[in-house]
């Protein structure tokens, strides 16, 4: 799947979307994108290489889809995952797949600390849990994979209503410099740069070894 949901930009505060359960502790980089992947000259194609062996594995095993496979999971966009999720290499790749694939936000017991700032850097909060929220949560997603989630980062709340395990709200947590760049827009480099175009030239051009670059 590549997901035709626009990327991420400028603050987010919140975000709806169904959510798929990716279980196990000390999940690596190298399971979320192999790295054969990583010979790419850009990263536009990475979303078939998402956990390609781990599906392969299943699909072999007979043992059913893996949760990227399967249709009643083929827009969801919440990724719910356990204990130190992106571990190993710190490659930038895998929250690239990741993102490629649809994945906008993820909620997980813990993350790798270079992989949490990788999926910063492209405005995908990475909120972690208690690990009995993120078994709830599983387990809600398992029973009713259609049920939407919502996250609201100014509250640090998760929030899910299915007519088969009823509504839910849960608390989340944030280290409060990531929560500000999120909703404040920051993480956006680029964006700010694009925004404030006019006061860029303006200072650019009041500097004499850049006043002939700016005016060309």
């Amino acid at each position: 799947m590549a997901s035709s949901a626009p990327f991420p930009s400028g603050p987010i505060r919140q975000h709806r979307g169904r959510g798929v359960a990716v279980v196990g502790a000390d999940i690596d980089t190298d399971r979320i994108i192999p790295a054969r992947f990583l010979k790419c000259v850009t990263f536009d194609d990475l979303a078939r290489g998402a956990f390609a062996d781990d599906r392969t594995e299943l699909a072999n095993a007979a043992a059913g889809p893996h949760p990227f496979d399967r249709d009643a999971h083929r827009e969801a966009s919440v990724l719910v995952v356990n204990s130190n999720f992106g571990c190993g290499s710190s490659r930038e790749h895998a929250p690239q797949a990741l993102m490629r694939w649809g994945i906008r936000a993820l909620i997980g017991e813990s993350f790798a600390e270079i992989f949490f700032g990788n999926c910063l850097a492209l405005g995908i909060p990475c909120l972690s849990a208690e690990p009995d929220t993120v078994r709830a949560l599983q387990e809600a997603i398992a029973a009713d994979p259609g049920a939407e989630l919502l996250l609201d980062l100014e509250a640090l709340e998760v929030e899910l209503e299915s007519e088969f395990v009823g509504a839910n709200r849960w608390r989340v947590h944030l280290d409060p410099g990531p929560h500000q760049m999120l909703v404040s827009g920051q993480w956006d480099a680029t964006g700010q740069l694009l925004a404030h175009d006019g006061d860029l030239r303006a200072t650019a051009a009041r500097l004499p070894y850049l006043a002939g670059f700016v005016a060309g």
